[in-house]
């Protein structure tokens, strides 16, 4: 059977926004570009969030991880006249 690798867990806080709109309350987190959820009422809005910035940074990790594997890959800028 193999180990899984324990990670120790941090803490993230991120000042996150609830707009009440057409009877749900949208969520967006201005740090997180992209991060946007809903709930129908607050309760279920902050219950939302969480999980939605919990997902985004642990597809951040994820791919951090996937591109320190790959040793091999090089990035470069390329400057182009048109």
């Amino acid at each position: 059977m193999r180990r899984m690798k324990k990670r120790r867990e941090t803490i993230y806080q991120y000042e996150t926004v609830f707009e009440p709109t057409d009877g749900v309350y949208m969520v967006t987190v201005p740090k997180l570009p992209g991060l946007v959820t809903q709930g129908d009422n607050l309760r279920d809005a902050r219950g939302m969030a969480k999980d939605a910035i919990r997902c985004y940074l642990e597809a951040i990790l994820k791919d951090r991880e996937f591109k320190s594997r790959d040793a091999t890959s090089k990035r470069e800028r390329i400057r182009v006249a048109v």
